[in-house]
């Protein structure tokens, strides 16, 4: 009986640590916002991780423990033995998803393992004086525990958001402290619903002509990795600080501007991206202008007195005039000339003439959308991020291509009551540009499919989208698409 007990508690450490893990990740993808995770279970993929037949299975053994217990009980060890299994399998293979391992996912992980087997222990030790009681009942306890496992993270994760709210203005305060110290530093703030970590490349590249430049890191752009980047990396050297801003609601922008005292800020552009989190389009427009409130100058896309002229756009480049000035630039696509521009602005206002501004232009590496240099069919990685303007400027972009065209995409998220008609809009073009899109979830399918003239199929399964690749010339791989994609045609 003791080994029985043994078994059944060691088949259920196991999948329930890669259940553990999993959901820590899905709340960090999240950033621990309640709404972006609410979000989430409106996608098809979340309503599976709800009511998958997984789920449902155990929950049909959960009910048949009312009727029969010692058949449940043999149900549910075969059912965590196969989630064993699978478990070992995706590590060997790496293929568990987990999070990164930071302070906060560390203890969301130890407490949500120690609160479980507590509360396991527990009330295992008020049934354990009947022995057979307790045999019969052990699984019925780890199935509980099992089925409550996303609960008791998201409880976690909620009751410490005092804590966390704590922690985040304490590292606010010091950050401000450590900023104040730097008299002469002049900060430039970027914000809008796309092209901040592309404007904010650009600007370091140009800037670090002229000036001891420090940015944050890759797409760091919440107050928290702000914070830390001041604390961590701001040095006395440091001459200038290009801070991207992400937001989600209204004021969080403003907070992080009370920090910064940005000289500059940038608005790089608007659209409905996270609208299901800012709850109309409205606050997405008031949220991003903070950026242009808090700033002693600020610079919006539509605004510059900057105009590209002369415009060519190659495979690889783009090249056009300002001014009289000639710009050559390594980046894929048309859409990228607004942002260099933006940036290019932002310069002039550090004192860089037009001039040094090109110059400079000569060494930006593309930023966001690139090429999987590969033998075989034209494969352009814009797999970082999707929003509704993106992913139609990438499709334009297709158009210098000659050859069949696919791309390989999943429905967009947190849309909100914009999201038919942008998948609609997304559609259309494909229509017009693409012999095929392979859609990988399922949520918007049916708009896109519509509006493509039926040229659109979906696939969710990586081997199957690998083999459909091969039939192309020139790929799109556009927002988060499976990783096993991308790893087929690097180098």
């Amino acid at each position: 009986m003791l080994t029985f007990l043994i078994f059944f508690f060691a088949l259920w450490l196991i999948r329930t640590f890669r259940s553990v893990l999993f959901w820590v990740y899905l709340w960090q993808i999240k950033e621990y916002h309640f709404g972006r995770f609410r979000d989430y279970f409106r996608t098809q993929k979340g309503k599976l991780l709800l009511l998958g037949n997984l789920n449902i299975a155990k929950l049909g053994i959960l009910l048949l423990y009312y009727f029969n217990i010692f058949a449940a009980s043999i149900l549910l060890a075969i059912v965590y033995l196969l989630e064993s299994y699978k478990t070992f399998l995706a590590q060997k293979r790496k293929k568990i998803i987990k999070p990164v391992i930071t302070p906060k996912t560390s203890v969301l992980i130890i407490l949500s393992f120690a609160i479980e087997i507590i509360s396991i222990i527990s009330v295992f030790q008020e049934i354990e004086k009947r022995i057979w009681l307790s045999v019969l009942l052990f699984p019925l306890l780890l199935l509980a525990a099992d089925i409550l496992t996303p609960l008791i993270i998201s409880l976690i994760i909620l009751v410490s958001k005092p804590f966390s709210w704590i922690f985040c203005q304490r590292m606010l305060y010091l950050a401000k402290k450590k900023r104040e110290q730097f008299k002469d530093l002049i900060v430039i703030g970027i914000s809008g619903s796309y092209g901040k970590t592309s404007t904010k490349e650009f600007l370091f590249e140009i800037l670090s002509e002229k000036y001891r430049v420090l940015k944050t890191k890759k797409n760091i752009n919440a107050e928290i990795g702000i914070a830390k980047t001041i604390l961590e990396d701001l040095k006395p050297e440091h001459q200038v600080f290009i801070a991207e801003i992400g937001a989600y609601n209204i004021g969080k922008i403003r907070e992080v501007c009370r920090v910064l005292q940005p000289k500059i800020g940038v608005l790089t552009g608007i659209n409905e991206q996270h609208l299901a989190t800012f709850g109309s389009q409205k606050n997405i427009i008031k949220a991003k202008h903070e950026i242009i409130e808090c700033s002693q100058l600020g610079l919006e896309k539509d605004k510059i007195d900057l105009r590209a002229e002369n415009i060519v756009i190659e495979k690889e480049y783009v090249s056009f005039m300002v001014k009289g000035v000639n710009f050559k630039v390594n980046v894929l696509g048309s859409h990228n000339i607004e942002n260099i521009l933006l940036a290019a602005r932002t310069a002039q206002e550090l004192g860089m003439s037009l001039e040094e501004i090109s110059t400079a232009c000569l060494k930006i590496k593309p930023a966001g959308m690139t090429l999987l240099k590969k033998e075989g069919p034209v494969v352009i990685n814009s797999s970082y991020s999707a929003n509704p303007t993106g992913v139609i400027a990438d499709l334009d972009y297709l158009n210098i291509y000659q050859g069949k065209k696919l791309i390989i995409m999943p429905c967009l998220i947190e849309l909100g009551k914009s999201s038919k008609e942008i998948h609609q809009r997304i559609g259309r073009k494909i229509n017009q540009v693409c012999d095929l899109a392979v859609i990988t979830t399922k949520e918007y399918f049916k708009e896109i499919e519509k509006e493509s003239g039926n040229k659109a199929i979906y696939i969710e399964n990586p081997k199957q989208i690998i083999q459909k690749m091969k039939e192309f010339d020139i790929i799109l791989l556009e927002g988060r698409v499976p990783k096993e994609i991308i790893r087929a045609w690097e180098q």
